[in-house]
């Protein structure tokens, strides 16, 4: 299970990265960010790559399925499961291991938004709250008629992480276990080859 450790890290870094984009204070520390204003672009590369901060009430990359609650509680349960996942095959090749981690890590980092920054903002209940996004890669529109589509949706680390775990997952595989049967066809085949230490009966001689 030290492939969670892989998790952790994503999910620290993720939640800085949002925490800086929006700004937070612990006046305990004497610490205190300013963070961005809403809809506040900065340049990285040119207007290709830019820190352009946003709220994103739905799933990752801006997707709509039912509504905060569901997500929330999907998000949860996605996580149970990962986890279950990951302690039952925890012997598996670590490329499977690894997906289910970043996997876990962006289920993980969206769902700390959702489940607090509306309480800790005070902008949403509990469990109603925002995903913060903020990469914005603005290569270039596409127009079709007259709706104009961004080259690709702004969003965050966590997104990042969910992402390449399913492209990792989908190139190694999900392990498939061999059936009881099949095991036991394959245990008795070996035996069925050998030959018998039996010695073999011959006729006596008939005696005249």
């Amino acid at each position: 299970m030290r492939v969670l450790f892989v998790t952790l890290a994503l999910v620290l870094l993720d939640q800085l990265s949002k925490l800086l984009v929006k700004g937070f204070s612990l006046p305990v520390l004497n610490i205190s960010v300013r963070g961005m204003n809403y809809g506040e672009s900065i340049p990285l590369l040119g207007d290709w790559l830019k820190i352009t901060y946003i709220e994103n009430p739905n799933m990752a990359f801006g997707i709509e399925l039912g509504g905060k609650l569901f997500l929330t509680l999907f998000a949860m349960l996605a996580a149970v499961v990962i986890v279950v996942l990951l302690y039952r095959h925890r012997k598996e090749k670590f490329a499977f291991r690894l997906s289910l981690a970043l996997v876990l890590a962006g289920a993980l980092g969206n769902l700390i938004d959702r489940t607090l920054y509306g309480v800790l903002y005070d902008t949403a209940p509990l469990f109603y709250g925002n995903v913060v996004d903020f990469i914005n890669f603005d290569l270039f529109v596409i127009r079709i008629a007259s709706s104009a589509f961004k080259f690709w949706p702004i969003f965050n680390i966590a997104d990042a992480a969910v992402s390449i775990g399913v492209v990792m997952l989908l190139i190694a595989g999900f392990p498939v276990k061999k059936t009881a049967d099949a095991s036991a066809d394959e245990a008795a085949e070996p035996a069925a080859e050998q030959p018998s230490s039996k010695p073999l009966d011959r006729e006596s001689p008939i005696s005249e």
